[in-house]
């Protein structure tokens, strides 16, 4: 496998979807009811099929295993959608059909096996459409680990002053940051405990999608004395990688005891922080298992440092 053309593929698929979806919001009219998923739905869709087809060209035999597939687009109810679609697909693609479309989109409906894609073509649903943030996350899996990431976060914010953030990293090789348009890249490090200033906490928006009272408990237990900071999608992983913030906590919300996290939800996101320096696991301290199903079953939870205060988070949930 050659992993510089695959890194180099996937940067350029990510940034296409990143201009789709990019395009999409700008049409997305200020009081939209969170109940109506259409803008996200033309986008996810959309932002699949780009780099589905990127990845199927030049990796043919590499399955995808992606969170969309053409099933209800096919239907007769849902033609406004697909020709929606495929006018935004058009702007990149003017050649592009809609059978194309679904073809490519379809692409993402692999299975895992020993060397796999995994993508999220919009993770951040609600961020997505209250024009806040939201991540285009892409991982290649093989040989039971993850090899490759790329985080491509159009709305982030980082304290360069820039908006709009690429994260990238190879196993072995370290990870940087670009601007999602293109630009000089920066080698990502974890934040130090003596950086008073970056020494923050992260967590989703969604109270539904972990357990915040605990969460925070756990960030005082280990010197996080600030409010936290909350960011939806996997955005948090490009904040704790840039050093801009030293903890992420997703632990298992109460109402939902049985749940279990999708592979694409992190897969991208943990290969970006651990090759800056930091450490991802569950919040037992096992690995998360990217390799064995769509889902995470065997992991609950999620943690992520800058390495050097890990143990103590893991030690502090575990008496909790």
């Amino acid at each position: 496998m050659n992993y510089q053309q695959a890194k180099e593929i996937a940067i350029a698929s990510v940034q296409q979807g990143a201009i789709l979806c990019e395009e999409v919001r700008k049409n997305i009219p200020q009081a939209l009811e969170k109940e109506d998923k259409s803008p996200v739905t033309v986008a996810d869709f959309g932002s699949q099929a780009l780099i589905c087809k990127a990845l199927k060209e030049n990796f043919p035999e590499i399955p995808i295993v992606g969170e969309e597939d053409a099933t209800e687009l096919r239907q007769e109810s849902s033609q406004n959608t697909i020709n929606q679609i495929t006018e935004y697909i058009k702007h990149i693609i003017p050649s592009a059909t809609q059978d194309d479309v679904f073809n490519w989109i379809d692409y993402g409906n692999g299975h895992v096996s020993p060397c796999f894609w995994t993508l999220d073509p919009i993770d951040g649903t609600k961020g997505f459409l209250r024009q806040d943030q939201y991540a285009i996350a892409l991982a290649l899996i093989a040989d039971g680990e993850v090899k490759l990431g790329v985080l491509g976060c159009p709305a982030l914010r980082l304290s360069e002053g820039d908006t709009g953030w690429l994260f990238v990293a190879q196993r072995g090789e370290g990870a940087y940051k670009m601007p999602l348009k293109g630009g000089e890249k920066t080698k990502l490090q974890v934040v130090t405990k003596d950086d008073v200033s970056r020494f923050r906490f992260v967590e989703s928006v969604e109270a539904n999608h972990g357990n915040q009272a605990l969460q925070n408990a756990i960030a005082q237990s280990v010197g996080i004395t600030t409010d936290s900071v909350r960011v939806d999608s996997q955005a948090k992983y490009g904040i704790v990688s840039s050093g801009e913030a030293a903890l992420y906590l997703r632990l298992p919300s109460p109402k939902y005891p049985n749940y279990r996290e999708n592979i694409w939800d992190h897969a991208a996101g943990a290969i970006v922080v651990e090759e800056a320096g930091g450490k991802v696991t569950d919040m037992y301290g096992k690995p998360l298992d990217f390799k064995s199903s769509s889902k995470m079953n065997d992991n609950r939870g999620v943690v992520v440092t800058n390495s050097a205060i890990h143990d103590t988070v893991i030690e502090a949930i575990n008496r909790e």
